[in-house]
């Protein structure tokens, strides 16, 4: 359903390693808003929910909610860094269109 790359799950396990409390993976949702309608919320988990599905990639588990996995079915999350900014990009199959900051699609 989702896969992490290299950088992605070395970017999510440093910050498990650092987290202050609990956490047993990522969460990822999609939401409605941003510039191109949807846009991707991502956060450290510390428990499944119902209706989620649990992805493992790349050593890491990826939690996803029942109303966000159509609009992430087949994505990749990499991390990049750069001078300007490092952050995830998302490469999503299911995405129409998307904003120039990546963070958001339709």
């Amino acid at each position: 359903m989702i896969t992490l790359t290299d950088n992605a799950a070395a970017a999510v396990k440093s910050a498990l390693s650092q987290a202050k409390g609990p956490a047993e993976g990522l969460r990822i949702m999609v939401e409605a808003g941003g510039c191109a309608g949807f846009k991707y919320m991502m956060g450290l988990e510390t428990a499944t929910r119902d209706g989620d599905a649990v992805i493992e990639s790349g050593g890491v588990k990826v939690f996803v909610d029942q109303a966000s996995q159509a609009h992430v079915a087949g994505m990749t999350v990499d991390f990049i860094t750069g001078l300007e900014s490092s952050g995830f990009v998302f490469e999503n199959p299911n995405a129409s269109n998307k904003c120039s900051c990546g963070k958001s699609f339709g």
